[in-house]
């Protein structure tokens, strides 16, 4: 029976959330947000009236236990960051989108879905001179495509800008499916992975380039989570690096794309880059 949009109330959202609010905490905080949003565009068109009964700040998170609390933490198989170089080596000699997307992914240290669904306007190519660093490039990735619902800039080295310059413009996005209407998908990377290198997820690069940082730089461990876009539990602290520590973060994505581009004979016999990839 058809419900009107006047008629949903706090109790049926929570009715559609929380079965799988434990189980499955990603998709359930998704579908509160789709509800959440077209509740919102409902009031504003006047078709219903009074509080959005799914909004999280100050109501559903009084009656449900927050999304960290739940969430267990799954560690994705990922690939020894001492092979990155011979692997990406093995991916650059595939000539297709999945594999541009795949390399693009892994020289930002994104999640896949915030790299396939890149679009031409939230790159910004012109180089830019600051106090302590050249900027070569900006990916911004608006709030609602991010995981923490929070705006992240990432620098581009100067491998991800030549990689990006290469790539027909198309339409508005940097990475087309075959039908050129939306994007590619992550499935394609995934496909593409399983026959480079079975065994790891593409997810799994953001460990790698997380275990690199922590072993082969001297950059602060705050500087790697800001890469990361993880949440720093201190906002005003948060707020604060954010603008502090982009010269650094430039520094570390150069240091992480030059890293990648080399191929180790032995991997058993390596050096830490400390000296080279400085965090002052």
């Amino acid at each position: 029976m058809p419900l009107n949009v006047a008629d949903v109330n706090t109790q049926m959202v929570i009715d559609c959330i929380q079965p799988i609010w434990k189980t499955k905490t990603e998709t359930a905080t998704r579908v509160r947000q789709r509800i959440e949003s077209v509740l919102d565009w409902a009031t504003a068109h006047e078709f219903r009236t009074g509080d959005n009964p799914a909004r999280w700040k100050g109501h559903i998170e009084n009656l449900l236990p927050k999304p960290r609390k739940v969430t267990k933490v799954v560690h994705r198989p990922a690939l020894d960051y001492q092979e990155t170089g011979a692997f990406m080596a093995k991916l650059r000699a595939v000539d297709t989108v999945a594999a541009k997307v795949l390399e693009f992914q892994i020289l930002t240290a994104t999640r896949p879905g915030e790299a396939t669904g890149a679009l031409w306007d939230e790159i910004n190519l012109k180089a830019k001179i600051l106090p302590s660093e050249i900027l070569l490039g900006k990916w911004t990735i608006p709030a609602d495509r991010m995981k923490a619902d929070k705006e992240h800039e990432i620098p581009l080295s100067l491998q991800a800008v030549a990689l990006l310059k290469a790539l027909p413009r198309t339409n508005e996005f940097v990475f087309p499916g075959l039908t050129g209407k939306k994007s590619i998908t992550s499935a394609a990377g995934m496909k593409l992975l399983k026959e480079l290198h079975p065994g790891i997820t593409q997810h799994g690069f953001r460990s790698t380039f997380r275990v690199w940082g922590s072993e082969q730089t001297s950059f602060p461990q705050e500087v790697l989570e800001h890469a990361l876009a993880h949440r720093i539990k201190d906002k005003a602290q948060a707020a604060y690096d954010r603008k502090t520590m982009f010269p650094k973060r430039i520094r570390l994505m150069n240091g992480w794309a030059n890293y990648c581009d080399q191929i180790l004979a032995d991997v058993d016999n390596v050096t830490p880059i400390r000296k080279g990839v400085r965090s002052c």
